[in-house]
């Protein structure tokens, strides 16, 4: 058995020692600007343009402006027309058909050759026979003669689709933006 002894009382007052400054710190709040990055405006070997989802798109020579639907699975582009008929004078095949100005809402009518005719298979539906025609479509800088297919797109949001045909060489679309270019003039 261990035998319990108290302690010596001492009493003497208890002095700390002074502390020593072993290591100093400071805190100091920063601010720091990260900048943004700036999503790239051209991109691969061509150095084309990288253009969003949605763009406008001008339609020659009604001068109409769209916000167009860029569809890279869509081979071709279509636009919503109204009162599309084929006409022929003097043996040549022309068709008449109407745009809705999308600012005001009027009709425009417009006659353009006719090219030919092409079944359309949907995703939802029958296939669907369309005339086409060629329209004037500017797209940023580029201005080309492309082929359109006319149909009814009363049901979507956009009454302009721009598909391959005018795509291809022209942009790379990137569908997480929109609305890359710059307004039209």
């Amino acid at each position: 058995l261990s035998v319990f002894k108290p302690a010596e009382v001492v009493n003497e007052p208890l002095i700390c020692p002074e502390a020593k400054t072993i290591e100093k710190v400071i805190e100091k709040i920063v601010r720091v600007t990260v900048p943004v990055p700036v999503p790239a405006k051209t991109g691969g070997k061509l150095d084309l343009p990288i253009i969003g989802e949605v763009e406008t798109v001008q339609v020659e020579p009604s001068k109409l402006r769209y916000a167009a639907r860029i569809d890279t699975g869509a081979e071709s582009s279509s636009i919503h027309a109204e009162n599309i008929q084929l006409v022929e004078r003097d043996g040549k095949k022309s068709v008449v058909f109407s745009l809705r100005d999308p600012a005001t809402g009027a009709l425009v009518t417009l006659e353009r050759k006719f090219r030919r005719r092409v079944i359309i298979k949907q995703k939802v539906g029958k296939p669907e026979r369309r005339y086409v025609v060629k329209l004037w479509l500017t797209l940023g800088k580029v201005k080309e003669l492309v082929e359109v297919t006319l149909t009814n797109r009363s049901d979507f949001k956009y009454k302009l689709l721009i598909g391959r045909n005018l795509l291809i060489d022209t942009a790379i679309v990137d569908v997480s933006r929109k609305n890359t270019l710059k307004p039209l003039k």
